[in-house]
């Protein structure tokens, strides 16, 4: 088996065992931000939107990172309805946290080239030039400069430890 038919046929094992479904963001995909601040999502991508019947995305750049996420616009009404959910909008430091999260977000039209226009301020936020990095996260994609995706990686062995300990917590959780 090749390493892609690998690769796929963990992914599967994978996914039945956690109920993932096939049709998420996944993998990393290199592509262009033409002159104009254009960006190309990739056909899986746009696969998976169109089968799931978005129109548009919503892009809001990371809290933690120097990247920009896109929602499918049912996930994002998801994520600001459980936000809501959690803050008090009586309470003004809660206003001002839903305040700042929402201005950094915008709904996104792919044009019928699978295009979404950028401006050239969102790309210098997040270090975009010409290539980009675009890479699955389940629900929703980021966008990065491959050399800040590289520059914030784990090294492999400290991936392996993470990940091992958020399952074993995740089990220990589960078996109580």
């Amino acid at each position: 088996m090749g390493k892609s038919g690998e690769i796929s046929f963990f992914f599967r094992i994978f996914a039945a065992e956690f109920e993932i479904d096939m049709s998420t963001f996944i993998g990393n995909i290199a592509g262009r931000c033409d002159e104009k601040g254009r960006i190309f999502v990739p056909a899986v991508y746009r696969r998976i939107l169109s089968e799931n019947g978005s129109k548009r995305v919503v892009m809001r750049r990371d809290t933690d990172n120097a990247c920009l996420v896109f929602y499918p616009e049912e996930v994002w009404n998801g994520k600001v309805e459980a936000l809501r959910g959690a803050l008090n909008e009586w309470d003004p430091e809660d206003q001002i946290l839903l305040m700042q999260f929402m201005s950094d977000a915008e709904f996104m039209e792919m044009d019928g080239q699978g295009r979404i226009l950028l401006s050239r301020r969102v790309l210098e936020m997040v270090g975009v030039e010409q290539e980009v990095l675009f890479v699955g996260m389940l629900d929703r994609f980021a966008l990065w400069s491959p050399t800040q995706f590289e520059s914030r990686k784990l090294e492999q062995k400290e991936l392996a430890v993470r990940i091992r300990a958020k399952m074993m917590a995740g089990s220990a959780v589960a078996d109580k």
